[in-house]
Parts: C-alpha cells; structure tokens; sequence
C-alpha cells in the first residue's frame, strides 16, 4: 500500500497544491477538526459512495491513526483508483484543522 506522512501531506498543502484528501472518520471525530478542504466519507460509507469519486484523480485517505483509512486505501485501489494512505492518520498530524 502507498502511503504518504502526515508531514508530507501538509508541506503539499501548504505548497498550494491541488489535493483529494477523504476522511474516511466516524461523524463524533470528524466535528474535533478536519484537514482544510477534505472531503467526509464515513470508511463505511465507501463502497455505496465510490461513484462520487473519479477514476483519473488521485486520493488521500485520512483517519484518525492509519487503520481504516488503509482499509479505505486497499478497497479503493482494488476498484481502479489512485489512492495514497496517510500514515499515522489525524494523531500524526500537526497542521491546520478546520472545526
């Protein structure tokens, strides 16, 4: 599984690049902050939601440590899609959070 640090994920942030970041959280920890721009896709909510997301587009997924969001990683890259996991999750990051 590709995977990308939660430092390296906020340098291209803050870089001002384009990104796709999913966080795939339960609704209760996604209210404590999310990353700036980052779309809310319960992990459960993933396989029903899939059409949402674009095949020629690269993704981020993000959790609160690294587990669902790589579980999130594996299903989608099984159906075609470019995804990155984001290792260590929302514990690891230190940027900006939005409320």
């Amino acid at each position: 599984m590709e995977e990308i640090t939660a430092k390296d994920l906020e340098e291209k942030l803050e870089k001002g690049e384009k990104l796709n970041i999913i966080d795939v959280r339960e609704d209760d920890e996604v209210a404590g902050g999310i990353i700036p721009g980052a779309k809310h896709i319960r992990l459960s909510e993933i396989p029903e939601r899939v059409n949402e997301l674009e095949k020629d587009e690269h993704y981020y997924m993000v959790c609160r440590s690294g587990g669902r969001s790589g579980r999130a990683t594996d299903f989608l890259k099984e159906q075609g899609y470019d995804v990155t996991n984001m290792a260590g999750g929302m514990l690891a990051w230190e940027g900006e959070v939005e409320k």
